[in-house]
């Protein structure tokens, strides 16, 4: 895979569980998303490690960035593995507000440099793709971005994210930019095709639930969304299809806060979570990818799952790459902007 130039908190009662004899190896806190990703991460993850290394896993959830923030500034930090989104990682990164990580612990065999960070490593891939309704669409839906901006011969309301990223990198390959070569964005020419799009955008969609929601409902014809949103849908009986094809590879990572209280063992847990076992684990619960390749390699993720997965090899070869690098750097600014597009 060719991943290129990417280099207040609330509680809620998360089981606990550990492995005989309790508290052999330590204890541990590690925060995620809650929701169907956590449930999956606990059977795939959580509690295989707290097994394996006779340790006490507790879970909290997070819900973004001043989370880790306001802990890590307050000097009472309580977590000590923390996922989130790739921006996320990035931010804080450059604020100094999570370990560096030990590579002498942690192997990256397998996985694409753009995935790795001195401060924060992916865990698992996800891409926003291209969903429609089928009973619009019944002879075929789009299957290209150009093909969402063809309002002629694919009539139909459309909804949107929120957020300018993904819809600014659809936009491009809407006009033709090469989705191998989409950064640094054209910001001006997104805007000019955004601007075409705008009287067609029934909605704009908020969190993966909405969008979920949109297309199970039926309320618009074709949506970008978050492909395991799509795809949960789909198999809740939802008339809805998607394409891999110009997805936009993203991922989710994860970092140890500045001053975790059980750092060496975060490591350790990070290690075993990266490692291709691991990886092969979590496609088995929920659609989203593995981050490091050899877990492709295993046999354990079937030709028929890998087929729904944004990271594997042949869906891989079909998407255009996200660089969080380029938005921490820009975000600011783009979604003032953004913002009054979407008011105006």
């Amino acid at each position: 895979m060719r991943i290129g130039r990417i280099l207040s908190v609330i509680p809620l009662a998360f089981g606990v569980f550990a492995a005989a004899p309790a508290l052999a190896g330590g204890e541990l806190t590690i925060v995620s998303w809650g929701g169907a990703l956590q449930e999956a991460e606990r059977k795939a993850w959580f509690e295989p490690v707290a097994k394996e290394l006779g340790i006490t896993v507790k879970e909290d959830t997070v819900n973004g960035i001043a989370d880790v923030r306001a802990q890590v500034q307050s000097g009472a930090v309580t977590w000590d593995l923390v996922e989130l989104g790739s921006n996320s990682c990035v931010k804080l990164a450059a604020e100094g507000a999570i370990e560096k990580l030990d590579f002498s612990v942690i192997d990256t065999d397998g996985i694409d440099k753009g995935f790795v960070n001195d401060y924060w490593i992916a865990n698992l891939a996800f891409a926003t793709v291209l969903a429609w309704n089928t009973d619009t669409y019944k002879d075929g839906g789009p299957q290209t971005w150009a093909d969402m901006w063809d309002f002629e011969k694919f009539p139909g309301g459309r909804s949107m994210y929120r957020k300018p990223y993904y819809n600014l990198e659809g936009a491009l390959m809407a006009a033709g930019v090469d989705p191998k070569n989409l950064y640094p964005l054209d910001v001006e020419l997104a805007f000019k095709q955004m601007e075409k799009m705008k009287p067609h955008v029934v909605t704009w969609w908020a969190s993966g639930a909405a969008s979920a929601q949109l297309i199970r409902d039926g309320e618009v014809d074709m949506l970008n969304i978050w492909n395991g949103r799509v795809q949960a849908a789909m198999k809740d009986g939802a008339k809805a299809d998607l394409t891999f094809n110009q997805q936009l590879l993203d991922f989710d990572c994860m970092v140890i806060p500045k001053g975790a209280p059980n750092k060496d063992l975060a490591m350790k847990v990070l290690a075993k979570f990266v490692n291709p076992e691991y990886q092969s684990r979590l496609p088995q619960h929920i659609n989203y990818g593995p981050i490091n390749a050899k877990a492709f390699d295993l046999g354990t993720i079937s030709p028929e799952l890998a087929a729904g997965l944004p990271s594997s090899p042949e869906n891989a070869a079909k998407a255009a790459v996200f660089d969080p690098i380029w938005w921490a750097e820009n975000m600011n600014e783009i979604q003032q902007r953004f913002d009054l597009f979407v008011q105006e």
